[in-house]
């Protein structure tokens, strides 16, 4: 079962994102205006964010109600319920544990004390609700940073940054919360990112068209492209923070993928939201309009007189929403690091669909870092296999065991 819910996941994940990753590339080139006359860039990045985590927290929302038991409350569905026991089974373990089982957001787990009383009951779900709070927090300004730094750097440099993710995701586990992960990680994260960064740097890439004027052969380049890769690895920060925060919340809170991404989307509409209607002065990064506009007004002004994004931008909002379904599926049943694996390899998945598709030529170099991406990926899918095999035998001994009784 472990492996055909990976399997799936996997699948979702390639498949909606790969869509997701067409609707964006459309999403970057210019749109001809309603009078045809002349051609302009859609650069509101905050507002097309706004439109994917709210089809995302709608999208939860309906899943939610559609798994859901009938009857069940709507704190119970959103994952704010505490634990609260159930009727015993009536019988005792060996060291006199009772076997009362309580459930959590629909998840059996053992009784916590402390939790009965209705000011313990709020402390429980602010805590939790803190804890989606600080997620979209990390989550609304990472994208900024990321797109900010392409004014600096150029698009290949920004992959290869972005490529070396599972790196800040297992630093910010062990900073924040001293978690630490089985040996084989530390070998499928140091082989999956070696893979990549091999790849990138033996690969052909040009510049992208879209990487700003700002990156030359000038003498104040360097201090440019630091400032660029300054950006990146704040971004990689904050991607680390948000993995290692929602490791932690499905640890502690036994909530679903579902529920988190609910309330993590539904976080991230209302804060980018504020952001995008506020008149804000200039911000560098954050907000870099100038003259105190909204820039959901700009944004709105420009969909009006270039219609044609609104199809892309339906796709991209869309594709985004229903891929995030399998993210979380993902990150509830796998963990961060497992996610982070999926989606670095799928943009490996994505490089070599194209040379197949275009007939692009990979050098010795690209097809030496795709088998130790692969090596990385064999690693895991080992490791996994074994440990499903393992738990399958104890199964079935204790199955043996009570037949025989």
């Amino acid at each position: 079962m472990s492996l055909r819910r990976l399997g799936l996941c996997v699948t979702g994940v390639y498949a909606m994102f790969l869509l997701w990753g067409i609707a964006q590339e459309r999403l970057s080139v210019p749109f001809q205006s309603i009078d045809g006359t002349s051609t302009h860039e859609f650069k509101s990045a905050l507002f097309i964010g706004t439109c994917q985590s709210f089809l995302s927290s709608l999208s939860a929302m309906c899943y939610i109600y559609m798994r859901g038991k009938p009857g069940t409350s709507f704190s119970s569905l959103l994952g704010l319920d505490i634990p609260t026991p159930v009727q015993s089974n009536g019988s005792s373990k060996a060291n006199g544990a009772s076997n009362t089982r309580v459930f959590v957001n629909g998840h059996s787990q053992k009784p916590r004390q402390g939790h009965s009383s209705t000011a313990d009951a709020l402390s429980y779900r602010q805590r939790l609700l803190l804890g989606y709070l600080q997620c979209s927090s990390f989550t609304a300004l990472a994208a900024p940073f990321g797109f900010a730094a392409l004014s600096y750097i150029t698009y290949p440099t920004m992959v290869l940054g972005k490529s070396c993710k599972l790196v800040p995701v297992m630093l910010m586990n062990f900073l924040l919360y001293r978690r630490k992960f089985a040996s084989h990680k530390y070998l499928v994260a140091a082989l999956v990112t070696t893979g990549i960064i091999v790849f990138m740097f033996f690969g052909n890439e040009k510049p992208s068209e879209g990487t700003s004027n700002k990156v030359s052969d000038g003498p104040q380049s360097p201090y440019l492209h630091s400032i660029g890769i300054a950006y990146l690895l704040v971004n990689l920060i904050f991607d680390g923070v948000v993995n290692s925060t929602q490791d932690e919340i499905f640890l502690r809170y036994k909530v679903s993928g579902q529920q988190m991404m609910f309330w993590i989307n539904a976080f991230c509409t209302v804060l980018t939201t504020t952001l995008g209607t506020l008149p804000l002065p200039y911000i560098p990064v954050l907000h870099p309009s100038s003259g105190a506009q909204s820039e959901f007004s700009s944004a709105l002004e420009f969909i009006q007189s270039h219609p044609s994004v609104v199809i892309p931008l339906l796709q991209f909002s869309l594709t985004g929403a229903l891929g995030q379904l399998f993210v979380f599926e993902t990150l509830q049943h796998f963990g961060s690091l497992t996610l982070v694996t999926i989606t670095l390899t799928r943009k490996m998945f994505s490089m070599i669909l194209s040379v197949v598709m275009y007939n692009h030529k990979l050098t010795v170099g690209q097809w030496l870092g795709v088998a130790i991406v692969f090596a990385g990926i064999s690693v895991e899918a080992f490791v996994k296999r074994k440990d499903v095999h393992a738990k399958q035998v104890v199964l079935e001994k204790e199955m043996a065991k009570i037949e025989s009784v």
